[in-house]
């Protein structure tokens, strides 16, 4: 059993994020004309709009939430004044919110992705397959809610910060047995967030690296109307 917890935990984690980097760069340099998020907006627009906002809101908060939580040292909160307790409950707390916001969007993409004859048609089953993982995900992430209001005083998050902590400096061993004796339910998380980033490359989620930031630096346009000779 520790031989499988060191592997799914320890090294598991390194291949996957190998290959999310090594796996997008490849992408880009052979294969741009896939680098898009293959819209379906033409074939069907209305649950498209309903959908995509909440989802893409929750979501960019939650990966937020879980990258500042699982990163940031037990020392500055601390320092802060907050304890494992008070984090743990915070976090339940704008996990659980944003959770169902990104799940009620997610809901009506795979609704609309399954239901929709010219949408299905022209989705791929790798679109199919992320979604459903994404869901997955999703769920596990709520219903580990549950799970944490059985206890409330943070153990398990010192627990799971601590692997993400060592991870991040390469201290394998300590990471492995940081998470070792965590509920399953978080491990099953863990496992599939890791997964996630392993299909990354070979999926329509490489859009995430063209986010438009230079919109926000760019000059104002000046748009006139045409006017008439008259």
């Amino acid at each position: 059993m520790n031989y499988l917890n060191d592997l799914l935990f320890g090294i598991y984690p390194y291949i996957a994020l190998a290959v999310f980097v090594l796996g997008s760069l490849i992408r880009y340099d052979r294969d741009q004309y896939t680098w898009k998020t293959g819209s379906s907006q033409m074939l069907e627009s209305k649950m498209l709009r309903k959908g995509s906002m909440p989802f893409h809101v929750g979501i960019i908060m939650v990966l937020a939430g879980h990258f500042v939580g699982l990163l940031t040292p037990h020392q500055v909160w601390d320092v802060l004044g907050i304890t494992a307790s008070m984090k743990q409950v915070f976090a339940m707390a704008m996990g659980g919110f944003f959770g169902l916001i990104c799940f009620y969007g997610l809901t009506i993409l795979i609704i609309r992705r399954f239901t929709n004859e010219r949408v299905k048609a022209s989705s791929s089953s790798m679109d199919n397959a992320i979604l459903l993982l994404l869901y997955a995900q999703l769920i596990l992430g709520l219903a580990s809610i549950f799970v944490s209001a059985g206890h409330l005083d943070g153990a398990e998050m010192l627990m799971l910060m601590s692997w993400a902590q060592n991870m991040v400096t390469f201290q394998v061993a300590d990471a492995a047995a940081a998470i070792a004796n965590v509920h399953w339910i978080y491990k099953l998380h863990v496992f599939l967030g890791m997964t996630l980033f392993l299909v990354f490359p070979f999926s329509r989620l490489v859009h995430v690296w063209s986010v438009p930031l230079k919109y926000f630096r760019r000059n104002y346009q000046i748009v006139r109307t045409k006017q008439s000779n008259s």
